[in-house]
C-alpha cells in the first residue's frame, strides 16, 4: 500500500502496530528515544548483568501476544509453561489440574495444602457467582467489596486473591476494580487448563517480542529508528511530519503515538486540537513497580520457579536460574505503593534478604551482585470508573496505543499488543477506504 504510517514508542503496543500493518505490506517507521526496544517492558545492562527492568509473566489466555510471537518467528522454548502454582513457603500449595474447566481449578483447590475447607468453599463459592452473573459485576465494586460480597475467608484473600490482584491489576485489593479482576478470572482461571497456564519468559523482555517484531519489520520494508526522540507532531496539508525525525522531509500519511501515557500527553499538545485528552490522559493515576535482583551464587535456589512471599515488602520472588538465567539469580517483586517507598536502596535490599531468609526458613548468602529497579509509573491505577481514553484522537490519521486505553484488563503485555493491534486495524480501515 502506499501509504506511509509513523509509529512513535518501539514498546510492546507499538511494535504489535507496526507488525500488524507491515505483514499489510503497509510502509512503516518505527520512532524511538531509546535504544533498547520493549518500552516499559525491556532489558537493562548493567554492571554486565542482563535483568528486565521488571519481572513480567504470561498466562495461556494471552492469545495475541502468543499469536505474534509465532508469527514473527519466537521459539516456543523462549516461554516456560507451568501449570498455575501458587506456591507460599510453609502457607500453601496449589496447582490446577491438566484437566477440562471447571475441573482443573476444582481438583486444585481441592487438593491443596495449607487451605481448611471454608477456604476451599470460599473459593469455589466466588468463582461460581461470578460465573453465574456472566462475569459481570457492580461497576463501582472494589475487590475487596466483591470479597466482602461472596464471604471470602480472610486466610484465602492473604493467599491467593490479594497477591493475584496485585499481580494482575498493579492495585491494592482496597482500590482495584472488581469488574477488571472479574475479567481477567474469567479469562484464565475460569477459561481452562491451558489459559491459566503461567508462561514465564527464558530470554529478557526485548529478546521476546520486540527484537523479532524488528527483524520482521525490516525484510518488509519496514524502518526502525531507535535512540531517534520524536519531540513534536506537525499536521501538514498532506499528513504529518515529525520534529526530530533523520528525514525532515518526510510526510506520513498517519501517525501512531505508542509511548507511555505521560510522555504522550506532551505531544498531543504539540499537534493543537488535543489539549482535553492530552489532560484525560496526563490524569491517570500510577502505580509502581519495583523489582529487587539478588545473585546469591549458584547453590542458592527456590522451591518452585515462582514463588508467594506474605510477609512483606515483596510479594513475589522468582529463580531465574530455572528460567534459563544464571544460577542463584531471584526478581522479587513489589506492586503498587506501600512503606518501602520510603527506604532508601541499602534498607530494601536488606529488608528482602532478610524476608526470603524468614519465608523460606533458610540463611542466604549476601549478595554477590544486587539491583534495585522502580518503574515509578509502570501502570494506570486500575480503580472502578476510572475513564481512559480509547484509540481515536480527534485529529483525523492520528492515533494512540498503549496499555493504558479502554479496554477490558489491566495493563498487561497482552493488553499493550491487543491495544496496537486494534489499532493497526483502524489505520487499515481508514486507508481501505480512502483507497476506494
Amino acid at each position: 500500500m502506499s501509504q506511509h504510517v509513523a509509529v512513535i514508542g518501539a514498546g510492546y503496543a507499538g511494535l504489535a502496530c507496526a507488525v500488524e500493518l507491515a505483514r499489510r505490506r503497509v510502509q512503516v517507521t518505527v520512532f524511538d528515544r531509546s535504544h533498547t526496544l520493549g518500552g516499559r517492558a525491556r532489558v537493562v545492562n548493567k554492571d554486565g548483568w542482563r535483568v528486565d527492568n521488571g519481572q513480567h509473566i504470561l498466562l495461556g489466555a494471552y492469545s495475541e501476544l502468543l499469536r505474534l510471537l509465532r508469527l514473527t518467528g519466537g521459539s516456543p522454548k523462549q516461554l516456560a509453561h507451568l501449570p498455575l502454582t501458587l506456591h507460599t513457603p510453609g502457607a500453601l500449595h496449589l496447582q490446577a489440574a491438566r484437566l477440562p474447566a471447571p475441573f482443573h481449578l476444582a481438583f486444585g483447590v481441592i487438593s491443596a495444602k495449607g487451605l481448611q475447607w471454608s477456604d476451599r468453599l470460599a473459593m469455589l463459592r466466588l468463582m461460581r457467582s461470578l460465573k453465574k452473573r456472566a462475569f459481570r459485576v457492580a461497576p463501582d465494586l472494589t475487590v475487596a467489596g466483591l470479597m466482602r460480597e461472596t464471604r471470602q475467608t480472610p486466610h484465602l484473600v492473604k493467599l491467593i486473591w490479594e497477591p493475584l490482584c496485585v499481580a494482575a491489576l498493579n492495585t491494592p485489593v482496597g482500590e482495584a476494580s472488581a469488574q477488571i479482576f472479574a475479567n481477567v478470572l474469567r479469562d484464565s482461571l475460569a477459561a481452562g487448563a491451558a489459559a491459566s497456564e503461567l508462561l514465564i519468559p527464558r530470554v529478557d523482555l526485548s529478546e521476546l517480542f520486540p527484537v523479532p517484531a524488528a527483524r520482521f519489520l525490516a525484510v518488509r520494508r519496514g524502518k526502525l529508528r531507535t535512540g531517534t526522540p520524536v519531540e513534536a507532531i506537525q499536521r501538514v496539508d498532506e499528513g504529518f511530519r515529525l520534529e526530530g525525525d533523520p528525514s525532515p522531509r518526510q510526510i506520513y500519511d498517519q501517525v501512531v503515538l505508542a509511548t507511555a501515557p505521560h510522555h504522550a500527553g506532551g505531544l498531543l499538545r504539540t499537534v493543537g486540537d488535543c489539549d482535553r485528552l492530552a489532560t484525560m490522559i496526563e490524569g491517570l493515576p500510577n502505580e509502581p513497580i519495583t523489582t529487587v535482583y539478588l545473585a546469591l551464587g549458584p547453590t542458592c535456589h527456590l522451591p518452585f520457579p515462582m514463588i508467594g512471599l506474605t510477609r512483606g515488602p515483596a510479594q513475589w520472588a522468582f529463580d531465574r536460574g530455572q528460567l534459563g538465567g544464571q544460577p542463584g539469580l531471584l526478581a522479587c517483586v513489589i506492586s503498587a505503593h506501600g512503606p518501602h517507598e520510603g527506604m532508601s536502596r541499602e534498607e530494601l535490599l536488606l529488608a528482602i534478604h532478610r524476608q526470603l531468609e524468614q519465608e523460606l526458613d533458610v540463611r542466604l548468602p549476601s549478595p554477590e551482585w544486587s539491583q534495585v529497579i522502580t518503574e515509578r509509573r509502570a501502570t494506570f491505577a486500575c480503580r472502578p470508573g476510572l475513564m481512559r481514553p480509547g484509540p481515536q484522537t480527534p485529529v483525523a490519521g492520528l492515533w494512540l496505543a498503549g496499555d493504558y486505553l479502554e479496554s477490558e484488563y489491566p495493563a498487561t503485555l497482552e493488553s499493550a499488543v491487543r491495544s496496537g493491534v486494534d489499532t493497526a486495524s483502524r489505520v487499515l480501515r481508514t486507508i481501505r477506504i480512502s483507497a476506494a
